[in-house]
């Protein structure tokens, strides 16, 4: 939200064991509610074709709950690839900022490949599970404003070519880390995606509970596996809308690849 510059919701930063609870919980809470309202009404009216009537509702209302977890999955897959992307192409960016770094002379050039290594270690203890995120984008746009101070004073003392070329790079770094921003922290799958989900989950096993319920049998039981089974998909796709931690982490070996070279081309 606007209240939290890191945009992390509270179910967000659950533990991974505790959504799949919480989600298997409402599920099960909405299956007894139907069904006690089902016994009741059956109870009180002894009306077979009620349950009959319902049997079309709930088909649809399953149907519903299908489409929009699947198209809620998708989204989280396509931020979660463009999470991907994002790293290596800040390591092609870093890369060649560094190697461009020579252009500049002995002065800034070593300076700046200084500062990139720095920003790649900034990088990955950021981006690691359980990594302080909003640290490494605080120190990150630190060394953007180095970075920037020492590309801008070499452009004032010599704008030749291959000035200029090392300055695009370093400005390519920096315009990089604006998307990876975009795509880990506020890319994500809207609140009110989140609210229709759950208040379609809600609807559709409130009423198979109260198809069950219409029969006049508590068949509870036979509830269990789907509570179980839509749990795992909607944690799943929920983990997979978070930029860290849990079961789907986005690979920084771009950059620990990059890391490895660039420390080894320094000693």
């Amino acid at each position: 939200g606007a209240q939290n510059p890191m945009g992390r919701y509270f179910i967000e930063a659950m533990p991974i064991a505790g959504v799949y609870l919480c989600i298997v919980l409402l599920i099960l809470a909405a299956c007894e509610a139907g069904i006690l309202i089902g016994r009741r009404y059956h109870r009180a009216h002894q009306d077979e074709g009620a349950m009959t009537s319902v049997g079309p509702m709930v088909g649809g209302l399953l149907g519903m709950l299908a489409f929009v977890l699947a198209f809620t999955f998708s989204m989280a897959a396509t931020h979660h690839g463009a999470r991907k992307q994002d790293v290596l192409t800040e390591a092609i960016y870093i890369n060649t900022a560094y190697l461009r770094a020579d252009l500049l002379g002995d002065t800034r050039g070593p300076q700046i490949k200084r500062l990139l290594r720095e920003y790649v270690d900034v990088r990955l203890r950021a981006a690691r599970p359980g990594g302080d995120l909003k640290a490494g984008v605080t120190r990150s746009l630190e060394i953007h404003d180095l970075l920037w101070a020492q590309a801008s004073s070499a452009v004032s003392e010599d704008s030749n070519r291959n000035t200029l070329l090392a300055v695009t790079s370093v400005n390519d770094v920096i315009a990089m880390h604006e998307r990876r921003v975009t795509d880990a922290v506020h890319a994500r799958i809207p609140g009110g995606i989140w609210l229709g989900l759950m208040a379609i989950t809600v609807l559709t096993m409130g009423a198979l509970g109260l198809q069950v319920g219409l029969s006049g049998k508590r068949r509870l039981v036979g509830i269990i596996p789907i509570a179980l089974a839509f749990a795992v998909l909607a944690t799943l796709v929920l983990d997979l809308n978070r930029p860290q931690g849990g079961f789907f982490t986005v690979s920084q070996q771009p950059l620990l690849d990059l890391q490895v070279r660039i420390n080894g081309a320094a000693k």
